[in-house]
């Protein structure tokens, strides 16, 4: 009996070229031996539902095919399950942070072919409050970057839509005073920035936290203490290069769990979407679903 897999994936995603390939996809993952049944999303939280669905229904496999919002979602509605499917990803969006960690091809055949092939790696969950994030948790004025750029410029530009909301965002970047606290680090002071990997692809940056992995039960943080404009330019440009860890305002280190206040109306980014307010304690789950993964 061939296992059941419900492909979840966003039409409008990157430039609506999953809405183009769709039956070339299927026709290789019915090749590849699956017996799939697609759930297209038509707006916020669909995606959620419908992998929650997923797994209250027994299906094996849980394919999601868009952007690193979409992935959000399905992770979301797996991630409290009993039942935990193994999760596919067809990398169709503007940025796809977990399928430049997984080092899954662009080419969204390629990707399907992929699926396919059927070799499985651990994957840990971030969990903030109620919420699970795989990718990152962010925190600071720069970070609502993300959910300020809307889809529509997403779909035409890519990443270009970023950067454009970005040298917007950039004067007006406040530093926000929070307390961040694990077992062995504790700061409390104006800050710029904080991020708190799981992987090492952050917002397309592959050098940001280089060492984070996506199945080491620990997070990577990094924190930028309050700087200047002409500083926060600097360590852009250093960032792009691996170079920031040497950052005079940088500071750097891993833990499982991690718990961050302020007295400041402060957002919490989780994998580029709205993840709530601080404070928030932030918790790695190791190896808390099976994904599916290239060969190599």
């Amino acid at each position: 009996m061939r296992p059941r897999a419900r492909l979840i994936y966003n039409p409008t995603a990157g430039k609506e070229a999953m809405r183009q390939q769709l039956p070339d996809i299927l026709d290789i993952l019915d090749l590849g031996g699956y017996e799939v049944s697609c759930a297209m999303t038509h707006g916020a939280h669909e995606a959620t539902e419908a992998a929650r669905q997923a797994c209250l229904d027994g299906y094996e496999y849980i394919f999601a095919a868009g952007g690193d919002g979409t992935i959000y979602e399905v992770i979301n509605g797996m991630g409290g399950m009993e039942h935990r499917p193994t999760l596919g990803v067809i990398p169709a969006g503007t940025t796809n942070d977990l399928a430049r960690a997984l080092k899954l091809p662009r080419n969204l055949k390629q990707a399907a072919q992929v699926l396919s092939e059927g070799h499985t790696m651990p994957l840990d969950l971030g969990r903030a409050g109620e919420q699970y994030f795989v990718n990152i948790a962010s925190m600071g004025r720069l970070t609502e970057i993300t959910y300020e750029t809307p889809s529509r410029l997403k779909t035409y530009l890519g990443r270009l839509a970023y950067y454009v909301k970005g040298l917007e965002k950039l004067p007006s970047a406040k530093p926000v005073h929070l307390k961040v606290e694990s077992r062995d680090f504790t700061y409390e002071g104006a800050v710029s920035l904080l991020l708190v990997a799981n992987s090492n692809s952050v917002a397309g940056f592959e050098k940001m936290t280089p060492e984070a992995s996506l199945s080491d039960g620990i997070f990577d943080v990094l924190l930028v203490k309050a700087c200047s404009l002409p500083d926060l330019v600097r360590l852009a440009t250093q960032a792009m290069k691996g170079e920031h860890f040497q950052n005079e305002h940088v500071l750097y280190f891993q833990t499982n769990e991690l718990q961050v206040d302020t007295l400041d109306q402060v957002k919490l980014n989780l994998d580029g979407e709205y993840g709530g307010q601080l404070p928030q304690t932030m918790t790695c789950l190791p190896q808390h679903l099976n994904i599916l993964v290239p060969r190599w």
